[in-house]
């Protein structure tokens, strides 16, 4: 079973794994430690990971990113229309009541949801992973913004269960990160007074911050906060307009209107970014950038802090208002961590140090991997395959929820706020209501202000059937039992109502008589299930099973694309490879006639290759035209090996032979023992098969090398096996043991094995060694 951690990011993902001495975040198929986030579909197959990266400029009407930001939103969102339509350049529709993207694949324009996308990056993300462990994957932990609403984080579970994930747990990533940061130390203050750490997390699409407790064995969290528009792709488009404006002017060109004109100046700009966090000044090169135009520029780090100090003015809200929350004092804190990319930028280390007034940043963490280790951590934790040092995660909620009803005579009130902001994770309720007959609520958000912009604030709805007033009439206690789970969802668990009893317990007997005392009443609470049904906002299973159903066909197809591809690229690498060394390596061992043939065979496969039919031609007839070629060609291919093998294969033999002969004819000591019959026996064998490979070897001495050999490699290697386990077992035989005689003494037994020898009457019984003066 396997323990994997995924730090689920706008930009790019990472995957951390456990193993026996520690966590690896682990690298994908070009060998990067971070996947990124986009899914690119074509003519011909889904392109994801880094393969979609590559067609990220050429085919951007249909490679989504972003997918962090898309999940569990509407089209109609605000932060989908007015934000995230600035980072992407993919049609946003509704699909289905959610935020999905049209786009062009296989020919056709189709509608994919962004539950959907993300299950298909998921799925990449799960082979990355199966690749390196070379195991399947399932249970996992996945990181999420701790700003995500139960909508976001149903819409995660639902992706991660269409590419066949099992999330044990969605961590909030600043949780994550704390984990890590925690739970590998080994001084950590007894729960009287912990440490309390401020965690920074300034990343590519948001930044949070966190005000964390620790203590032995646990961490607590106290407060977090969000700011969900300041982070790395922020900044960059406040460059990228910057630059847009100049060079309208500089070279009366518009940027803003040609999609791939966007892609190279933001390449451009993130390389400024970098360059400015070390550098005080930094140039800005896009080769033809638009119109076959040249673009430059230069930025100073002054000119660059000015541009950005909207953004990173935002920053500040959230950093006061955790430690508001928190309740402690800027004296209580002990440390402050950063994480994130870009907390790397010299304005933003400022900022923090601002609010916190000069205390030092701290960045004994991963800045970009913390939350993969982190999440990797909580997956090992949970997992029954790793022993982890026992470490409490305390965590909260971000939003207040409440659960409302219709009025009924018996209420005072019509709803109740049933986890505050900042309850515990995991925590269990009991809702008490009294009524007569079936009713409903529902759960929502307690301050929909608060939510990220055009989130719906409702969450659930929960309805009890088949209740009936007690049998005097009055109302039936039912009790609703409630729950915030490990992945931060709201969810109902069970209904029941209590009917309270009055027994009489038996009265006690003293000496056959009955007690004069009064049998005393007892109150007995029984408890009687209600049925009920609830719904969230979960996609209904039999949808959720259509969708892997759709994603393991588009999966089987994309890999019979790629094993097409493979094939034609291996047909057209032999045509190359065969045709250059049969005038080069292969050119001793082929024959005139044969050469022609081949050559002919081999032209005739280029030039289908680069018809019409041979650019689209399907697996099997690719696998067919190369058999046909190695069937033609592998004669001569088979001739230059075995003549490249055969020098060493005869040597290795000749000395095995000589090694044994020289064992068997030899005056060794530890052969002494061998009988001359047996040691003769190996001499004849050697003999024979010396006398065979000297004949072969004249055989072969006498033929061209463009015919088939007189006898192959493999020929050697099975006379070289059968001297070696004719012979081995009788030059390791084992010795004979000495045998002991006795030596005839009267009155005295030669001793057996094991039994201690008789010493003299009167000598000193030997009780081991005895201590001696050392000069």
């Amino acid at each position: 079973m396997s323990v994997v951690g995924i730090d689920f990011g706008a930009l790019h993902s990472k995957i951390g794994v456990a193993r026996h001495r520690g966590i690896d975040i682990i690298i994908n198929e070009v060998s990067n430690r971070q996947t990124p986030s986009l899914v690119s579909f074509g003519p011909r197959q889904r392109s994801i990971g880094e393969s979609a990266k590559t067609l990220e400029i050429s085919n951007f009407k249909n490679t989504v990113g972003s997918l962090k930001r898309l999940i569990g939103r509407t089209a109609s969102d605000p932060e989908i229309t007015d934000v995230e339509t600035k980072y992407t350049h993919v049609k946003l529709v509704d699909a289905n009541g959610t935020v999905g993207a049209k786009v062009n694949y296989l020919g056709e324009q189709k509608v994919f949801s962004a539950t959907q996308i993300t299950g298909m990056y998921l799925g990449k993300l799960r082979d990355i992973a199966a690749n390196e462990l070379k195991n399947g994957v399932s249970d996992v932990v996945i990181t999420v913004p701790g700003w995500y609403t139960d909508i976001q984080r149903r819409a995660l579970l639902d992706a991660a269960a269409i590419a066949g994930l099992n999330p044990l747990r969605l961590i909030n990533d600043t949780t994550a990160v704390a984990l890590g940061y925690g739970i590998t130390k080994s001084d950590l203050p007894e729960p009287e007074n912990p440490r309390h750490v401020v965690f920074v997390d300034v990343g590519h699409s948001s930044s949070s911050v966190s005000v964390v407790a620790f203590s032995k064995g646990q961490l607590a969290v106290k407060s977090t906060a969000y700011e969900r528009h300041v982070g790395g792709r922020d900044i960059d488009y406040t460059l990228l307009q910057h630059f847009a404006t100049e060079f309208k002017t500089k070279y009366k060109i518009d940027v803003m209107s040609n999609p791939k004109a966007i892609f190279r100046l933001s390449a451009g700009c993130d390389k400024v970014k970098k360059v400015l966090s070390a550098n005080a000044e930094a140039p800005l090169n896009v080769e033809s950038i638009m119109n076959d135009i040249d673009a430059s520029s230069r930025l100073t780090r002054e000119e660059y802090e000015e541009l950005i100090a909207p953004v990173l003015d935002r920053l500040e809200a959230p950093l006061k208002q955790a430690l508001a929350d928190s309740g402690l004092t800027l004296d209580q804190i002990d440390a402050v961590e950063l994480v994130g990319g870009c907390t790397r930028i010299p304005a933003v280390r400022r900022k923090i140090e601002a609010v916190f007034e000069g205390k030092a940043l701290s960045t004994t963490l991963n800045q970009d991997e913390a939350a993969a280790r982190g999440a990797t951590f909580a997956c090992a934790m949970l997992s029954p395959v790793f022993r982890v040092r026992d470490f409490a995660i305390h965590d909260i909620a971000p939003y207040p929820v409440k659960v409302t009803w219709e009025r009924q005579p018996e209420d005072e009130d019509t709803e109740l706020v049933v986890f505050p902001r900042g309850n515990g994770i995991p925590s269990t309720k009991v809702l008490t209501f009294y009524r007569k007959d079936a009713f409903d609520i529902e759960a929502v958000y307690a301050e929909p202000e608060g939510l990220p912009g055009g989130i719906n604030p409702w969450i659930a709805k929960f309805t009890a059937k088949a209740v009936e007033p007690q049998p005097n009439g009055d109302y039936s206690v039912v009790k609703v039992k409630t729950r915030l789970n490990l992945h931060g969802l709201l969810s109902f668990e069970g209904a029941y109502t209590e009917e309270i009893e009055e027994r009489e317990e038996v009265a006690m007997q003293v000496d056959g008589a009955e007690s004069a005392e009064p049998p005393k009443k007892k109150k007995v609470v029984k408890k009687k299930d209600v049925p009920f049904v609830w719904s969230g906002t979960s996609l209904d299973p039999t949808i959720v099973e259509q969708y892997k159903e759709a994603e393991a066909q588009m999966y089987a197809a994309d890999k019979l694309v790629m094993d097409t591809e493979e094939r034609k690229n291996a047909l057209e690498e032999f045509v190359y490879d065969t045709r250059s060394r049969l005038d080069e390596r292969y050119a001793p061992y082929v024959q005139a006639a044969e050469k022609e043939k081949i050559k002919a065979a081999l032209a005739d496969a280029e030039e289908w290759l680069y018809s019409e039919e041979g650019e689209d031609a399907t697996k099997s007839v690719y696998v067919e035209r190369i058999e046909r070629l190695h069937a033609l060609a592998d004669p001569v291919i088979n001739r230059f090996k075995e003549a490249e093998s055969r020098t060493r294969v005869v040597s290795e033999l000749r000395a095995t032979l000589n090694n044994y002969l020289a064992q068997a004819t030899g005056n060794e000591e530890r052969f002494s023992h061998i009988e001359e019959k047996d040691k003769q026996a190996i001499v004849e064998r050697v003999a024979t098969i010396q006398k065979w490979l000297d004949d072969q070897v004249a055989r072969q001495s006498e033929r061209p090398k463009n015919v088939d050999p007189a006898f192959t490699a493999a020929d050697v290697i099975k006379k070289k096996d059968d001297i070696v386990y004719f012979a081995t077992p009788i030059l390791t035989k084992p010795k004979p043991k000495p045998k002991v005689e006795s030596t005839g003494t009267p009155g005295t037994e030669t001793p057996k094995t094991g039994q201690e020898t008789p010493k003299p009457e009167g000598a000193k019984a030997d009780n081991g060694p005895t201590e001696m003066d050392v000069d």
